[in-house]
């Protein structure tokens, strides 16, 4: 039955019978923290006007961009782009909403290990994932550091 009160179609019912599929073998690979944040990632795109920008390549031939807006001396805004696995875009997401006023101090401190503890862990052949992420997140920083000394006419 659909919403309306009308008869599910037969090709709603195979669809949601994958589904029904693919829930189940997620949670048998991944925690429950890493299947929210990739069924519904946050802050994915790109800042318009971005003060730094970090780009890196995972192992898996995936890649991950993350840009950053400040304000004042802590991150405003912290995006990301992948075209990598459930798993990196679970790492994006939950990576942009722990930068989000950080200073770049407190950002640069931030491991994969700790990522992936926050995820509930990765399998082990995702585990790059983490570093993926942090590793763009950290070239975005170190891009923002480089842009503020050029502004402020000092040595890169």
């Amino acid at each position: 039955m659909t919403e309306d009160g009308g008869e599910s179609s037969e090709l709603d019912r195979i669809v949601q019978n994958i589904v029904s599929v693919l829930e189940s073998e997620d949670s048998k690979i991944y925690s429950e923290e890493v299947i929210a944040e990739f069924r519904d990632p946050a802050n994915v795109g790109s800042v318009a006007d971005a003060d730094g920008v970090g780009i890196a390549d995972g192992l898996c031939n995936d890649t991950m961009e993350i840009t950053l807006k400040f304000d004042g001396d802590r991150i405003a805004r912290c995006m990301f782009f992948t075209d990598g696995c459930g798993a990196t875009v679970a790492c994006g997401s939950k990576l942009t909403k722990i930068a989000i006023g950080k200073t770049v101090e407190e950002a640069l401190e931030i491991e994969p290990e700790y990522l992936a503890g926050l995820l509930g862990g990765l399998p082990d052949d995702h585990k790059h994932c983490t570093s993926l992420a942090v590793i763009a997140l950290k070239n975005a920083l170190r891009n923002y550091v480089k842009r503020r000394k050029e502004k402020e006419g000092g040595e890169p």
